[in-house]
């Protein structure tokens, strides 16, 4: 079932991108997917990897987001206790800055309350890393993980290439960018612009996160 839902996004040679609520109703009446106006923004909402998904772009809830923010989530109902985090290096390194910033103001006194969850995320797990992967792919992101065996379970060469070559416009390298299993669902938030992401391929990257993580930590009986 997901390698035809593969070969159909293939097929798409579409370029809607997730900056236009126009574009976004034309992909999604295309694709079986709900779309709703959320004034000054949309949401869209369809199956991903087999599983309910919610793409939403509007007003942003975090700090480190300038302009819209795009988020998306997939309720996989993998393991809870897995964690996975893969976030472009520039954001990781302004997060890293900020955190010791704050653990150094004298001020500060309710740091764990304050810290978006990424950051906390960043300062709990270690950075996983290995050889085989495409070198351009630890260049551009950071992925830290409860458990390493548990990384490279998930991130394949399918994603890994996904994330690398997003078509154009494609998001810069500096552009903010976290996927994120946890709590079994798929979290991904990017800033949306100045180049907004191809429709198609979020989907693509988000459908290849899903089915890998359902293959490899299922809830066992």
């Amino acid at each position: 079932m997901f390698d035809k839902i593969k070969k159909a996004f293939a097929k798409d040679t579409g370029h809607e991108l997730a900056g236009s609520g126009a574009q976004a109703a034309e992909w999604a009446s295309r694709h079986g997917f709900a779309f709703s106006d959320q004034g000054g923004g949309f949401a869209i909402q369809g199956p991903v990897a087999g599983k309910t998904c919610r793409i939403e772009v509007g007003t942003p809830s975090r700090a480190y987001i300038q302009g819209d923010e795009l988020r998306a989530r997939v309720d996989l109902g993998t393991h809870p206790d897995v964690l996975l985090m893969v976030m472009n290096r520039p954001l990781r390194d302004s997060l890293e800055k900020q955190a010791y910033s704050m653990y150094t103001d004298t001020l500060q006194t309710s740091i764990g309350t304050s810290m978006p969850e990424e950051m906390r995320l960043l300062a709990m797990f270690e950075e996983s890393g290995w050889d085989n992967m495409p070198r351009a792919f630890w260049t551009r992101y950071t992925l830290v993980a409860d458990e390493r065996a548990n990384a490279v379970a998930w991130m394949d060469a399918s994603l890994s290439q996904q994330l690398l070559e997003w078509p154009e416009p494609a998001p810069g390298a500096d552009q903010p960018f976290v996927l994120i299993l946890q709590r079994g669902r798929i979290y991904l938030r990017m800033q949306n612009g100045p180049a907004q992401p191809s429709l198609q391929h979020l989907v693509q990257v988000l459908s290849t996160a899903g089915e890998n993580a359902l293959r490899a930590f299922p809830v066992k009986a």
